[in-house]
């Protein structure tokens, strides 16, 4: 190895060369005019893409995510859509209730096919029977659903009335059992109704009462009557309303006494585990996973 100090003539600049077997190896310029400008920079170019390269698989990172979410989004907005239109529909229809292109409406269906979220009938589609499953899994209350299956069939023998249970989410009161009643003409109930909260449900719902029922005497739509009362666990708290409709011109008074004990008899449901008795479950044998 040897050194070779150089001046260059024009510039007053030092070059010092440090060779080995003849190859230049590295050039350190040190700029004399008066000051020092640089000394031996040293670029790392492996560090520097390493940092360029992590800084890339971030972004595609976060890239994947968000486009992620824009398709489950997409997906339930088409889903929402669907429940709402109840019935079928086709793809233009759920373009423009989505605000999404058909193409996109298009392959998100086909992956909703797919996976038996949706059905398709034709070039029509409606909600799927895996959807209906998973939705069947939901408990709102432990236990609340089986405790009031008995008691809502047995209002709606004695009283004759369309009969719901709901509780409170998403600022409304949603329809978590239903059985249908000689009001089924005029107004048809189903479980996922939402009804609003200055209903006589909505109002059971949304605060304690000490006694008596809230009656709503086609206050709310004409022709319907309503008494309704709060359902409450063992412990004395408010988990969901009892509400029992009929036509108009229905006297109130014992319909809200039956409301009361429908309620009643689903809060000892609750207090004895939720299921109104010993049950016995289905054999695996009899049952799809």
């Amino acid at each position: 190895m040897r050194a070779n100090t150089n001046t260059n003539a024009s510039t007053g600049v030092d070059v010092a060369t440090v060779t080995d077997t003849g190859a230049a190896t590295r050039t350190d310029e040190i700029a004399a005019t008066g000051a020092v400008a640089r000394t031996g920079v040293i670029t790392d170019a492996g560090a520097a893409t390493g940092r360029d390269a992590e800084g890339t698989a971030e972004g595609a990172a976060r890239g994947r995510r968000e486009r992620g979410r824009g398709v489950l989004e997409g997906a339930f907005a088409l889903l929402d859509a669907l429940r709402r239109n109840g019935d079928e529909a086709g793809v233009t229809e759920l373009a423009l209730a989505c605000g999404v292109p058909k193409g996109s409406v298009h392959r998100l269906l086909d992956q909703l096919v797919g996976v038996g979220a949706v059905e398709r009938v034709g070039n029509r589609y409606r909600v799927g029977p895996q959807l209906y499953r998973l939705g069947q899994a939901w408990e709102p209350h432990p236990g609340l659903r089986p405790a009031a299956r008995l008691p809502l069939q047995r209002l709606r023998a004695v009283t004759g009335a369309s009969v719901v249970l709901v509780v409170l989410r998403e600022e409304a009161a949603l329809t978590v059992g239903s059985v249908p009643g000689d009001l089924e003409p005029l107004l048809p109930v189903r479980n996922g109704l939402a009804f609003r909260l200055d209903t006589a449900a909505g109002k059971a719902l949304r605060g304690p009462r000490a006694s008596g029922a809230v009656l709503d005497r086609e206050d709310v739509m004409e022709g319907v009557c309503c008494a309704s009362l709060p359902v409450r666990t063992p412990d004395g708290r408010t988990v969901a309303a009892l509400a029992a409709l009929v036509p108009a011109g229905r006297r109130l008074d014992g319909l809200a006494h039956a409301v009361a004990g429908a309620g009643a008899a689903i809060t000892r449901a609750l207090a004895g585990g939720g299921g109104g008795g010993r049950r016995r479950p289905l054999p695996p044998t009899a049952l799809v996973p």
